[in-house]
């Protein structure tokens, strides 16, 4: 831009006019100016002479603002804090879908002195500010300490040396790995190796993902083995026979705490799991309705195992060696269908993320083929004590496994409706 258009070169308030308008396009506004001196010992900074502004663009990755979308749905709130002027804030905020409109506040760094002394209403609009501008390092730990006091669980981004305080302090630090100090990648808890905001949604979507996994894992185990010692101890209660033998529920434990249980861990979720509000920091991984669960199937599994057991007996009347083999195979095939019963309470009956688990499907087919080899094969069945059945007896396994399953439908689907 020529000097004529600009107006005079000491009209200050032209100059902040044009720093603005540099400022609104987004452009980060550098001052330009020079002074004579007769000796080096003199202070460069005294009677500059400003000769113009220079602006340059540090536009946001592409991906940054799908990815704040998804943090806005997921519960997720992103703040931007940076060292650029107010103007220049709002209008990278606005670019990435921080902000709605042109309006939004921008608080300044003045506004973030003396927080010890800051009022309850300063602190909770401190809270609701979404961008800070010419923020120092030492804000940004009063930040971090203001949002911790809420109850908030903190992530910081940085890169520099003088970020390191505030990475150290933040519940989660990230570093940048590409650009990012040395300083800055030690005192972080996790490094971004391609610097990519994006990449951080990711790690939440697939933190959720893994708490969620673990969480299934451990209530298939527990349900499972519940159901074992409840039949068990019900039998024994009864002073009647007992309908499973201490090696056959050594053999199912070997198999089904295995296979399938490994498969739940490897799934991939529910694709919506970025739609749905944090977990409280607080949540355990079991907590009281999913104790809950675990004791309300480990009794159906048991129910079903029992009376699968009293019937080959007294119905049947089947021998000893044919109904212990009956309720054997209910409470393993019970236990491979529970699997299902793992799904989300949101997901669908048929398309869930269970279902679309192909290690699950990969580790029905293996257990099946092991329950099946065990039985009809001459020497293993003879350590395990079980013995061949025919259709017949198949005809009230089959049926009777299949009942803490579709119990197990019918409350996910009056839980989701209710939802």
């Amino acid at each position: 831009m020529e000097i004529d258009e600009i107006g005079e070169l000491d009209d200050p308030d032209r100059w902040e006019e044009l720093n603005n308008e540099m400022a609104e396009d987004g452009l980060r506004v550098l001052a330009l100016a020079f002074k004579e001196a007769d000796s080096v010992e003199a202070n460069p900074y005294d009677d500059l002479t400003l000769i113009g502004l220079m602006g340059f663009m540090d536009p946001p990755r592409e991906d940054v603002k799908d990815s704040i979308e998804v943090c806005h749905k997921a519960g997720v709130r992103v703040i931007m804090v940076t060292g650029d002027q107010e103007v220049t804030a709002r209008n990278v905020g606005e670019q990435v879908g921080l902000v709605r409109d042109g309006n939004a506040e921008v608080m300044k760094s003045r506004h973030l002195h003396d927080v010890d002394s800051l009022s309850e209403s300063d602190k909770e609009k401190i809270i609701n500010t979404s961008i800070f501008a010419r923020v120092s390092p030492r804000q940004k730990l009063d930040l971090i300490s203001i949002h911790q006091d809420n109850n908030s669980i903190v992530a910081m981004t940085g890169d520099g040396v003088n970020d390191a305080p505030a990475l150290k302090k933040a519940d989660i630090g990230i570093a940048m790995g590409k650009r990012g100090t040395q300083v800055a990648r030690e005192a972080a808890d996790m490094v971004l190796k391609d610097d990519a905001f994006s990449t951080i949604v990711a790690a939440v979507q697939q933190g959720r993902v893994i708490f969620n996994n673990i969480r299934k894992f451990v209530i298939y185990l527990l349900s499972g083995n519940a159901s074992e010692i409840i039949a068990v101890g019900a039998a024994s209660l009864a002073n009647a026979p007992l309908p499973l033998l201490p090696l056959q529920i050594l053999f199912l434990n070997l198999v089904l705490d295995v296979f399938p249980a490994l498969a739940l861990g490897v799934g991939e979720g529910d694709p919506r799991i970025m739609n749905r509000k944090p977990r409280p920091a607080d949540e355990p991984v079991i907590g009281w309705n999913h104790w809950g669960f675990i004791g309300a199937f480990g009794v159906l599994i048991a129910a079903s195992v029992l009376a699968a057991f009293a019937i080959a007996i007294h119905w049947l009347k089947l021998d000893t060696g044919e109904a212990v083999t009956v309720s054997f195979l209910t409470l393993a095939f019970a236990r491979l269908w529970h699997v299902f019963n793992m799904r989300d309470m949101r997901s669908g009956f048929i398309n869930n993320e269970i279902t679309r688990n192909v290690y699950v499907w990969g580790a029905l087919f293996l257990c099946t083929v092991i329950l099946l080899s065990v039985v009809y094969i001459p020497g293993p069945a003879e350590i395990i004590k079980v013995v061949p059945l025919d259709l017949k007896r198949w005809a009230l396994i089959l049926p009777m496994s299949l009942i803490p399953w579709v119990a197990g439908q019918i409350y996910k689907s009056v839980g989701k409706s209710e939802k």
